[in-house]
């Protein structure tokens, strides 16, 4: 390999690291925070990597101004990664996959129920969850709190977004939508599953062909059922909403579509939010000082340091570690210039781990984010510009009623005192062991405000 990197169409690209895309797929697969730090010391603010299954080079960038221009630019595309890993699970309508009109369409009708008095609604409903959540847990048993906020997520997605009442449907799509995530979550069945489409066979994507096809048929299931039901315009539910609405040309979301989406927002809001709930209890219950400040700020009433721990914490362990674009027309940054045609995402981790924007970067410093927001493009969880993750506002509301709920009624601390590693679920980076707990009491709930 050269050692000025790989080259397309003729010009040059960022080096790359040594090695085969196997074991540079392995690598990312397997240390992805170590592989990027050596990259990162190794070739500075941007670098190319090969991996598996590509037949192009993906250029990652960490500077902001870099960041900037790929995100404002409105041209650009995906890259091929989402459509091999995600749309088998998430169909072709979904939003994460749609390109151009058809994309700014969807998300023109999807995003104002994860805003404003909209989304604060459903305040209710996901303190009730994680009330009934907290009344399960075991005291001075050791237990993994991500699982646990997995059950949380779920359930608020299926009850606030999916509309589903209890029943036996809901029982059953509760454990077939746990198979089929789980099916795809390690690291090896993405790396196999990325290998077998591009040189054949069906690897492990068979394994979970079924249980998919088992969680369509509930899904269309209850999508039929909730276009007959006679209070469908009074229903809060998001799924009541998006039946509901119509496009700009008068159109609206046909049945297939509807469970494209549906698995999105459950895939996009269900397993990072439990996630970056997870790695946030990881840094709180190993950092004593901030731990004491959120809760007396938490008994005082007040949100500002939640908020801003919340923001630290999506910081230091963004659960989602690309957000790429293949470039419609070239790119050029602070002395970086790059082709159309090329794959280019930002390292999340990266840019939030630089030293020139946050002081002593790897430091758990929730009151870095009090005076100020984050910067635009120096903290980007949620990735950005016209494809900025919708449910952004959602998860961090999410995120501050089950910390808000779980820390004012819990004493709780690590099993162990070491920080987590880093593991892989789906398209995420998680807690390697699940961030286990041990709660030593636990306090009644809030008797619910009543008008």
């Amino acid at each position: 390999m050269s050692p000025f990197g790989a080259i397309l169409r003729g010009v040059p690209l960022p080096p790359e690291p040594k090695g085969s895309s196997l074991s540079q797929t392995l690598r990312w697969a397997f240390r992805p925070l170590p592989f990027m730090e050596d990259c990162r010391q190794k070739y500075g603010d941007s670098f190319s990597v090969r991996f598996l299954g590509f037949e192009r080079p993906m250029v990652l960038i960490s500077d902001p101004a870099a960041i900037k221009a790929l995100y404002r630019e409105r041209s650009h595309g995906l890259p091929p990664g989402r459509n091999i890993i995600l749309e088998p699970i998430l169909g072709s309508g979904s939003l994460l996959i749609q390109e151009g009109t058809e994309h700014l369409s969807r998300r023109k009708l999807m995003l104002p129920p994860f805003h404003g008095e909209r989304m604060r609604s459903y305040e209710a409903v996901v303190e009730e969850i994680v009330t009934a959540e907290i009344d399960s847990w075991p005291l001075e048993r050791e237990f993994p709190i991500h699982s646990r906020m997995q059950a949380v997520t779920l359930e608020v997605i299926l009850r606030v977004v999916f509309g589903f009442s209890d029943g036996p449907r809901l029982e059953r799509l509760r454990g077939m939508l746990g198979n089929v995530l789980q099916e795809t979550a390690s690291p090896r069945a993405q790396i196999v599953g990325l290998a077998t489409q591009r040189f054949g066979g069906r690897g492990p994507w068979a394994k979970f062909e079924g249980a998919l096809r088992e969680v369509d048929e509930l899904l269309f299931a209850e999508i039929a059922e909730h276009r007959t039901k006679p209070d469908l315009e009074q229903r809060d539910d998001i799924l009541s909403m998006l039946m509901l609405s119509e496009f700009e040309d008068g159109g609206s979301m046909d049945d297939k579509e509807l469970r494209d989406q549906l698995m999105t927002l459950l895939l996009a809001g269900h397993e990072t939010t439990a996630t970056a709930l997870a790695w946030t209890f990881d840094l709180l219950l190993r950092h004593h000082q901030p731990l004491q400040r959120l809760r007396d700020s938490l008994e005082a009433g007040e949100d500002d340091y939640l908020r801003a721990t919340i923001s630290e914490s999506l910081r230091l362990r963004p659960v989602i570690p690309l957000a790429g674009r293949r470039l419609a027309t070239e790119l050029v940054a602070d002395g970086l210039e790059l082709p159309a045609g090329t794959d280019v995402t930002p390292a999340i981790w990266l840019t939030h781990t630089r030293a020139d924007i946050y002081p002593q970067p790897f430091a758990f410093k929730p009151e870095r984010f009090l005076d100020s927001g984050p910067e635009t493009y120096g903290w980007i969880p949620f990735g950005g510009g016209i494809r900025r993750c919708i449910g952004a506002s959602f998860a961090e509301f999410e995120m501050r009623i089950v910390l808000r709920e779980v820390l004012t009624r819990c004493d709780l601390r690590k099993a162990s005192p070491a920080a987590e590693k880093t593991g892989r679920r789906n398209i995420t980076l998680s807690p390697k062991d699940g961030t286990p707990v041990i709660v030593s009491a636990r306090r009644p709930a809030r008797e619910p405000v009543t008008a």
